[in-house]
């Protein structure tokens, strides 16, 4: 062994990266994920970059590369923000939902056991924001606990038609936490019609209802707006009504709508253009919550470790920008 590096991998390292012309790339086989660390280690020493992580390969670009994500704010990086999908069923089945959620998706819970372990794995790999989504959230009796344990120790937001306020709901909802607490409620418009088109008749005056209870309980409330091209009357009656609630700027955000799940058309979105949001649902790891059903946005098929994972994204960033992938941008869910 040399360090944490056996004769093996070094061999294969020499051969691979010292036939690569200095600036170019090429792929190293490993024999496995543990493999992977002491060929960052002999990357790092020997000044050469790790691009990217692969099942069986590890990328590298000969050479000292400056660090693209240098430059990047610490909200925009890789783990600040943590989503997490505590279900998928939803008793809506909006024509554009971008995970198909209906009452008849299969519900693929996240229990509280593990999502207290989740929210707990991150804030220990530096999580700073948790957002709770679905599916629509409030179907899960118990999603209260969730949210007691997440928003005592970090600023939590549950992304909610707030619809399903009733009985039960209705008393677990007045007594969970204010402080650390924000209910995202979605309103697609201060018209009737241009709501109920996507979510069917009679939502809006339900969501209404809903934002109206949440305001008078005491919470912190964000209206969020999902959009199509062409929604300049809405988008406009959508800001009104939020000045008549009182909402100041960061309670109200626009979103469009992406070609993912169940919409026709959309916004395009692929890993190389979308700046990643970590994302967990019973089914894994996703680059970004708006394709949390897409395969070709799965990261890990468990988030355990978390810290590994974490790392596997923003390699995949860095390799993306160092390739020159210029076009990433944000796409706004919260």
């Amino acid at each position: 062994m040399i360090g944490a590096v056996s004769f093996d991998l070094v061999a294969r390292l020499v051969e691979s990266v010292n036939a690569t012309a200095a600036g170019s790339t090429v792929l190293v086989e490993v024999e496995g994920p543990d493999e992977v660390e002491p060929v960052r280690q002999w990357c790092e020493a020997t000044g050469n970059t790790v691009l990217g992580v692969h099942p069986t390969a590890v990328e590298i670009l000969r050479g000292r590369a400056s660090d693209p994500l240098a430059a990047m704010s610490a909200e925009m990086r890789p783990g600040h923000r943590l989503w997490v999908y505590t279900n998928l069923h939803c008793n809506l089945a909006c024509d554009y939902c971008c995970v198909e959620s209906s009452p008849r998706t299969a519900k693929r819970i996240i229990g509280v056991d593990e999502f207290v372990e989740l929210v707990d794995a991150g804030i220990a790999a530096g999580v700073e924001e948790l957002f709770v989504t679905g599916g629509e959230p409030f179907l899960l009796l118990d999603l209260d606990e969730r949210l007691a344990h997440a928003s005592a120790l970090l600023p939590t937001t549950v992304l909610t038609n707030g619809m399903v306020w009733s009985g039960e709901r209705a008393r677990r909802l007045a007594a969970m936490p204010r402080e650390g607490l924000t209910l995202q409620i979605s309103l697609d418009s201060a018209m009737p019609e241009g709501h109920d088109r996507h979510r069917g008749t009679g939502s809006f005056e339900r969501a209404l209802d809903g934002i109206r209870r949440a305001l008078d309980l005491g919470f912190r409330v964000r209206l969020a707006a999902t959009l199509g091209p062409d929604t300049a009357a809405e988008e406009a009656s959508f800001v009104e009504l939020c000045d008549e609630l009182g909402l100041a700027d960061d309670q109200r955000v626009v979103r469009r709508i992406a070609q993912q799940g169940a919409a026709n058309g959309g916004l395009v979105l692929s890993r190389a253009s979308l700046l990643p949001e970590l994302c967990v649902t019973a089914e894994g790891v996703w680059w970004h919550p708006v394709a949390a059903i897409d395969p070709t946005m799965k990261v890990a098929d468990t988030w355990r470790p978390l810290p590994e994972v974490i790392d596997l994204i923003t390699d995949e960033l860095r390799a993306h920008r160092l390739r020159g992938d210029v076009l990433a941008s944000t796409f706004p869910c919260a």
